[in-house]
């Protein structure tokens, strides 16, 4: 198995990795549903992690139904979610900082590789207050084919010019585990939500609790050199 030191760049996922906003979705879905007279349950919410709107909206439509009005939801959850975000923020989730710290002073490069459309990423780093983190951030619109097709890891790993069997993926979810896997990059699984789900733990390469954890090993492995 490679260690960590051996890889030339890193790779974040946005949603469930850098920052908590899956909870902040959820509530404003099912704030949203509520509101339209329907239920969505924290299991079904849950099951939504990682893919992109387009898919959400399809799983969406078979769960509530066919008169199920997509615009409504999609206005009022908006509403809502931003109801939310502007009065607590949207928190970054442990480690990440120190992780990135460290990254910089080892002169790793790295971006941000999201399945979140563009207006929709930008907003979410603002409201965590990392907007100017990220130099190089590839999302949803950059690419024909979102996760888990592999073309935002691919296009990540050409701005970085790196080749993508050096770059490091750090995701939270299986679909974007599934993502890095199919481009070829070596992929540490640090999942956002339980229980984990088992095709990504056995797809990934690594497992690890937290990006604290990802930093240890990256620390341990540079000071054995």
């Amino acid at each position: 198995m490679p260690e960590l030191k051996a890889f030339s760049a890193v790779i974040f996922d946005m949603d469930g990795l850098v920052l908590d906003t899956e909870p902040t979705y959820f509530i404003a879905w099912q704030q949203a549903a509520k509101a339209m007279g329907y239920k969505l349950s924290d299991e079904f919410c849950l099951s939504l992690s990682g893919l992109h709107y387009s898919e959400i909206e399809q799983k969406l439509m078979a769960g509530c139904g066919a008169d199920f009005n997509l615009p409504v939801f999609n206005q009022l959850s908006g509403v809502f979610w931003r109801e939310q975000v502007n009065v607590y923020g949207i928190s970054i989730k442990y480690g990440f900082s120190e992780l990135l710290e460290f990254i910089v002073q080892q002169q790793i490069p790295y971006c941000l590789a999201t399945n979140s459309r563009a207006i929709n990423a930008y907003e979410c780093l603002e409201f965590a207050g990392i907007k100017d983190v990220f130099s190089t951030i590839i999302t949803r619109d950059d690419v024909e084919q979102g996760k888990p097709a592999p073309d935002i890891f691919l296009k990540a790993a050409r701005l970085l010019q790196v080749p993508i069997n050096e770059c490091l993926v750090l995701e939270d979810s299986y679909v974007g585990i599934e993502a890095a896997s199919r481009a070829g990059a070596f992929s540490v699984l640090v999942p956002s939500t339980e229980p984990v789900e088992p095709m990504a733990v056995e797809l990934c390469d690594l497992i690890m609790v937290d990006l604290m954890q990802v930093l240890i090993t990256f620390k341990s492995e540079k000071s054995e050199n």
